[in-house]
């Protein structure tokens, strides 16, 4: 299955929208972060102005290493902030408003959110056990008439893996919604001019790519992988 033609008709374009979409955040990125705020504000500024604003004075605020490695963790109630995102640029003050704009999800108890939480594990056991297990099934001749045993296998793989493609596709109001509330509270809280209100909604919509880019990815995957399973039965 690893040299099939047609993995590669389903697979290429969701391979090469993810490429676009990668290259386009940190082009746009590397862009804004060279322009400075308004406030010349650095990342950890920012979020200690947010937070104070809107109530978010219980979140943590931690760094990490690497570039664009920015997330929110429901867990333990902290935003954690890569080393691009701790200078005094548009691009940081972009992205530490989106990542405590989840925060306030978290807070209100966004339902796509806590949608989202609850299917992680199952995404988790779709993208690895679920994809050998379609796998595995081809092998057995799911796809045969006399699939039996390898087509059960290959339906089960196929159903794990529907959750790990749910979980891309629950993602993507998550995070729009969340881009949605940084551009209000940094506008609220006086942290933006007009050329900054721009500059941030390009960051932000640059990086949601990237999240569609996924989602797109994940439905061809499955679609290759149901094709395979369902294409050579006639039964």
């Amino acid at each position: 299955m690893i040299f099939d033609p047609m993995y590669f008709i389903f697979a290429i374009p969701g391979m090469l929208f993810a490429f676009w979409a990668q290259w386009y955040v940190k082009s746009t990125f590397s862009k804004y972060a060279n322009v400075g705020n308004m406030h010349r504000m650095n990342g950890f500024d920012v979020a200690q102005r947010l937070m104070s604003a809107e109530g978010l004075n219980y979140v943590r605020v931690n760094q990490v290493a690497g570039q664009l490695t920015d997330f929110y963790n429901p867990a333990d109630k902290s935003i954690n902030l890569s080393q691009s995102s701790v200078t005094p640029s548009v691009a940081a003050m972009a992205v530490v408003a989106h990542e405590l704009g989840h925060a306030l999800q978290d807070r209100e108890g966004y339902t796509m959110l806590r949608l989202r939480s609850s299917i992680v594990g199952i995404a988790n056991i779709g993208s690895s056990i679920g994809t050998w297990l379609v796998m595995g099934g081809l092998m057995f001749g799911a796809a045969s008439r006399s699939g039996g045993f390898g087509f059960t296998m290959a339906l089960i793989g196929l159903a794990l893996f529907a959750g790990a493609v749910l979980f891309t596709l629950v993602t993507l109001p998550v995070e729009f919604n969340a881009s949605s509330r940084a551009k209000k509270m940094l506008i609220a809280n006086g942290l933006v001019s007009p050329q900054d209100q721009a500059a941030v909604a390009k960051v932000l919509n640059a990086a949601a790519w990237t999240y569609v880019a996924a989602a797109a990815q994940s439905i061809l995957t499955f679609a290759y992988f149901a094709f395979r399973v369902f294409g050579g039965r006639r039964d």
